[in-house]
């Protein structure tokens, strides 16, 4: 799978995440190595970068700037899933790597712009 070029929007979070369906991420691959950039919601912008696993899994770090213009950042692991009508679903599992320090789970969708 190549997800260079595919947007997604979150389609759920856990309370203490900060990403919302108006949160958007644009996702670029150059070999084995993904990035993104996301915006929207309470996100002023952030960025990602990571790898694509053997299982297909994407394993990342992620920073963004929020709202009250707090610095946040963590890692996590998306586990794809196609869909039906051929879209990118991510199931992720993530965690802050700042002074909260705890865990979530989200799911976000590709959409078409």
């Amino acid at each position: 799978m190549n997800y260079n070029g595919r947007t997604f929007v979150s389609a759920e979070n856990t309370a203490n995440g900060e990403v919302s369906s108006q949160t958007v991420f644009e996702y670029k691959q150059t070999n084995h190595i993904i990035s993104a950039t996301y915006h929207g919601g309470n996100i002023v912008q952030g960025m990602l970068i990571g790898l694509i696993m053997e299982d297909g899994c994407l394993q990342f770090r992620y920073n963004h700037i929020n709202r009250r213009n707090e610095i946040r950042g963590g890692e996590c692991v998306s586990t794809p899933e196609i869909l039906p009508d051929g879209r990118v679903r991510l199931h992720e599992q993530w965690k802050w790597l700042d002074a909260e320090n705890t865990e979530g789970s989200s799911i976000i969708e590709e959409v078409e712009f």
